[in-house]
């Protein structure tokens, strides 16, 4: 049996439906407060809010809607809205055959050599985080902000490296406004209003995302015209892809919306992952203990490299526990195409079908003590069934770049176990909440001592 004794902290889900005022009112706080809490003990739970709505928890439907049946389940409307003023028309939200396309273009850049030889801005950017912590003294450091600064270093780098034109500070600052900002569900997204109606707040991160957008445009003519300098990075990998099946290569446009997608994603939702496994391991000293003696037993006090990701089991195990009680993207949505039918419940074309990933990985049909931290729950390579585990998501659009964040993540969290001890502050603890990815409301405050 697990251990039940204290819990780290969790969304509290509502106990009675709300109306479509309530529904609204609650998600512009946290969306996570939409998620019943009945749907932990139910495979499927239906309801209306304006829009009649299926939360999925059920292993076997969420197969069907993510992989059998993907063309039936677009991404919704709302999420399309959201985030189509920052990344376009690129793989996060394309559909049907442009996606296709684009997909088989962009996924030799994540293969396993690549992945593999891109490690290196990974540890020097676990380096840099360790000189940052180490010089704060005796304080009590926001972890957060700080593998936000960490994971940036690195998609950055991998991006655009060698490009000392490009303002990183400028795209940093234009992504963190746009996510806090514009990022959050409007009332008029979630009636289906038109997109010209305007949405509160959106126009002003809007314009700061098309400055950034100018300025990747810029970067990318140049290094077409300049060609590739040293270790091949993704904007190198873009501009010499092209689709196997017909030999179409990505625009300047299209290489643009597509390397926006993997920083606004990629450095994100890897520096949350990265917060929330330190807050647990300043939770759980016992655990900490144990990922550290593994990280010194391996690294003897350098920085982790792509070589020694295989030898971190545990370390992994708590990305892995991490990224199961508190994933970075909570909450999927599609939009039924077609009638179809889901645990014996009728879906007509229009119904919001949605997959509340906070709840299914805290199931108490699928998980033995689903909120405890419990790492060793993924001990000897053990996993759950692939649908009941979607922290990147599956089928065709499983994420491209998961094998990319699980490295970085076990390179930068082994890298600072293995120097640093984490304590929790007393009384200050993060309330997750959800805008588009799930955060860490408030920060990770933890002390930081060298070991």
């Amino acid at each position: 049996m697990l251990p039940t004794e204290r819990l780290p902290v969790r969304a509290d889900l509502v106990r009675e439906p709300l109306n479509l005022l309530q529904s609204w009112q609650a998600s512009r706080q946290n969306l996570l407060n939409i998620i019943p809490e009945v749907s932990t003990r139910m495979p499927i739970v239906s309801g209306q809010t304006g829009t009649p709505w299926h939360m999925l928890t059920d292993p076997l439907a969420i197969r069907r809607v993510l992989l059998e049946n993907v063309d039936t389940y677009p991404k919704s409307i709302v999420t399309k809205n959201l985030l189509r003023p920052a990344i376009g028309e690129s793989l996060f939200i394309a559909e049907g055959k442009h996606w296709r396309w684009q997909r088989r273009t962009a996924a030799p850049a994540f293969s396993h050599r690549n992945v593999t030889a891109l490690a290196p801005v990974m540890t020097r950017a676990a380096e840099r985080s360790s000189e940052r912590i180490a010089k704060v003294g005796n304080r009590a450091v926001n972890m957060l902000d700080e593998m936000v600064t960490a994971t940036f270093d690195v998609i950055s780098d991998v991006t655009f490296s060698g490009e000392s034109g490009f303002d990183r500070a400028a795209v940093h600052r234009a992504i963190d406004i746009y996510i806090s900002d514009a990022g959050k569900v409007s009332l008029f997204d979630v009636l289906g209003l038109p997109d010209w109606i305007p949405r509160p707040g959106r126009n002003l991160s809007a314009n700061g995302m098309g400055d950034m957008k100018d300025a990747a445009d810029r970067v990318i003519n140049a290094r077409q015209a300049e060609g590739s300098q040293g270790v091949p990075d993704l904007l190198d990998l873009l501009l010499d892809g092209e689709d196997p099946k017909s030999g179409r290569r990505m625009t300047t446009e299209e290489i643009r919306d597509n390397l926006l997608t993997f920083i606004v994603a990629g450095h994100e939702t890897t520096a949350l992952t990265l917060a929330w496994s330190l807050y647990l391991c300043a939770f759980d000293p016992k655990a900490q203990a144990r990922a550290r003696d593994e990280a010194q037993t391996v690294l003897q006090g350098r920085a982790a490299t792509a070589d020694d990701v295989p030898n971190l089991p545990y370390i992994r195990q708590i990305i892995d526990e991490a990224l199961r009680l508190y994933p970075p993207a909570a909450i999927v949505s599609r939009t039924a195409l077609a009638k179809d039918t889901l645990c014996d419940t009728p879906i007509n074309p229009g119904d919001t079908v949605i997959i509340p990933i906070y709840a299914l990985h805290r199931s108490h049909l699928l998980w033995d003590e689903p909120d405890s931290f419990a790492p060793d729950r993924w001990a000897n390579g053990t996993k759950p069934d692939r649908y009941a585990y979607l922290p990147f998501g599956d089928g065709p659009r499983i994420c491209i770049g998961a094998s990319f964040a699980v490295q970085e993540a076990v390179i930068i969290l082994a890298t600072l176990l293995g120097r640093f001890r984490f304590k929790s502050v007393k009384g200050v603890d993060p309330d997750p909440v959800m805008i588009i990815t799930l955060r860490p409301e408030g920060g990770v405050w933890l002390e930081v001592e060298p070991v």
